[in-house]
Formats: C-alpha cells, structure tokens, sequence
C-alpha cells in the first residue's frame, strides 16, 4: 500500500501517522507539503492532526484552501481512501469532503487522554478487521472535537451506515451529537475521525487497538 501524509504549517503528528505507517506497511510514506500541487501516485492520502496555521480563524478553515487539497479532493472523487486523524478531520469538514461541522468542545476545555469506543460499522476499508460492536481505546487530544450536524444529515449518515465510531456511553470528551467520534462520506472511501488511531499501534505507547484500522487498509488497498 503506497501512502502520503499531508504537512501543513503547525501539523504536529505528521511524523506520528508516517512512523505508524511505515511499521505498519514497511515502507515510508511520501511527506507533502501543503504548498505542493500534485499528490505522489499513492493509494491512501493522510491528513494528519495538530493545530494547523494555528487553528486560527476556525479550525481547519485554512488549511481546506492550502493548495495540495485540490489534488486531495480529486484523489476522493476518484475513489482514493483519505484519512483524516483529528486536525484533518476538521479540514475534511471544512472542505465539505465529510458533512457536519466540529466546534469547541462541549466543557470549553482541551482534553487529551485514552478514550473508550465503540466500532459501529465494518463494512469500510477502515475496518473490516474490526468486530461489530468492538469495543477499542483510542486517545484524543483536541480543543474542537464536538461534531454537529442537522437532525436530518444526522439520520442519513446512521441510515447509510457512515458512523463508523462512536464514543463508548460515558465516555464522550466533547459533546459530539449522538456520540459520534467517525464518519464515511458517502462513497466509503473518506474517513474523518477525531481519535488517534496512529498513537496505538505499537504495546510501547501503551495499546495496540490501532492496529486494525491500519491492518484493514492494507488488506484492501495492497
């Protein structure tokens, strides 16, 4: 599986979805900078998170202009699976690759630590290697986690099977509508989610629940 993570000005686990990615894969991912037109010939385009331009204005809001998320979106049209881990997940919403909107969290407080929960959806290149139901424990670490959405985009993306994690019951950090921590689009192959799947695959960083989200894009895409 060929794979490029994206770099924008403040991204800071870049390196931590590329070291996941190589240990994962055996190889290094291409690093693009923001600034660059054309994406590498890459099965799986990563948008990392961090704070990036400093999640000035809204977060997210600039780094949707930066000049690589043209190529980005052509890489989804074309059926091309795109992760976004936190920070890009909000740049997906911003660049209406993914529906809703994620605003402060819900307490106005920053919270970073070990979350528990549930996987809701296995019919993904995401995770197939998951059970349905699955419980996991993924961190988060964001200040805008909370994910809004209309009643009715709401009921389409539960109708359709898109929310693909949702936050264990008593243990949402941020106050996401219906618990929801990750979403399809509609063509399956955009994932947005707000935990750090890259930070749990290696027992050294204290968990390995991580594992199978990477395992199943290997699966699908090699």
């Amino acid at each position: 599986m060929k794979s490029a993570v994206v770099v924008f000005p403040a991204s800071n686990c870049d390196r931590d979805a590329a070291t996941a990615l190589e240990q994962m894969t055996g190889s290094k991912p291409h690093m693009v900078w923001h600034q660059e037109k054309d994406l590498p010939d890459v099965d799986l385009v990563v948008l990392p998170g961090g704070f990036s331009y400093g999640d000035y204005l809204r977060c997210g809001a600039m780094a949707s202009q930066s000049a690589i998320m043209r190529a980005v979106k052509e890489h989804a049209e074309k059926g091309g699976a795109v992760l976004g881990i936190c920070n890009g997940f909000q740049v997906l919403t911003e660049t209406h690759l993914l529906p809703g909107a994620l605003m402060r969290n819900a307490d106005l407080k920053f919270v970073c630590r070990p979350v528990g929960l549930e996987v809701n959806e296995t019919q993904s290149v995401y995770t197939r290697k998951y059970s349905h139901g699955e419980r996991v424990v993924f961190p988060v670490a964001h200040g805008d986690g909370n994910y809004f959405a209309d009643d009715e985009t709401l009921n389409r993306l539960e109708g359709e099977g898109r929310v693909v994690f949702r936050y264990a019951e008593g243990d949402n950090p941020n106050g996401s509508a219906r618990n929801i921590a990750g979403i399809l689009n509609e063509k399956r192959n955009v994932l947005g989610l707000m935990p750090h799947p890259e930070r749990v695959v290696d027992p050294l960083l204290g968990g390995t629940d991580g594992r199978k989200l990477f395992e199943s894009l290997i699966e699908t895409l090699s």
